[in-house]
C-alpha cells in the first residue's frame, strides 16, 4: 500500500532535521520503505511516498522525529490504479 506523508516542519527545524538525516539516516523499521519525497521551497513541509503492508510501522517511525515536526499519513493510490477502479463504475 501506498501512503503520502506530509511532514510540516516545527519552526526553525530543518537544519535539526538535515543533521539528524545526515548522522542517522530514515531511522525506518524494516517494512516500511521509502518511495521518494519532494521539499517545499521554504524549507517547511515534506512531502514523502513511501510503501508498507503495516501501517502501524509508521507509529514506530514518527518517534523518531516527532520532536522535529508534524505527520500526517495519507492513504493513496496511483493515477492507473485510480482509472482502473472508475473504468468498472463508469
Amino acid at each position: 500500500m501506498l501512503y503520502m506523508v506530509v511532514e510540516r516542519f516545527k519552526e526553525a527545524a530543518a537544519p535539526e532535521i538535515y543533521r539528524r538525516f545526515r548522522e542517522k539516516g530514515r531511522m525506518m523499521p524494516n517494512g516500511l520503505e521509502y518511495v521518494s519525497s519532494w521539499i517545499d521551497v521554504d524549507f517547511k513541509i515534506c512531502y514523502q511516498l513511501m510503501q508498507t503492508e503495516d501501517v502501524a510501522l509508521f507509529d514506530r517511525w514518527i518517534k523518531n522525529w516527532n520532536d522535529l515536526m508534524d505527520f500526517q499519513i495519507v492513504p493513496v493510490r496511483t493515477s492507473s490504479e485510480a482509472v482502473e477502479i472508475m473504468n468498472t463504475k463508469l
